[in-house]
């Protein structure tokens, strides 16, 4: 069962490094402990996307991958 999320950005169709970046705005208009869900295309998240979270202190509670479509929902730091 995937997590409820407060916001979804939907960064399918972009490559690298505009999913990150359109994420690194997003989490900025949420409120500690608010999820994000990010929908991307790009293989490339399954790398940047994690990395970002470790980097920022951000929880990534899941991934799934479908078809060549990527979900991930991130829990904003406190």
């Amino acid at each position: 069962m995937n997590p409820m999320a407060d916001e979804i950005l939907d960064a399918r169709g972009l490559f690298c490094p505009e999913p990150v970046m359109m994420l690194h705005q997003a989490v900025r208009h949420l409120q500690g402990g608010q999820v994000l869900q990010v929908l991307a295309s790009d293989p490339s998240t399954c790398r940047d996307i994690p990395r970002f979270c470790t980097f920022l202190g951000h929880s990534l509670l899941q991934t799934e991958e479908t078809e060549g479509q990527y979900s991930y929902w991130i829990r904003k730091k406190d």
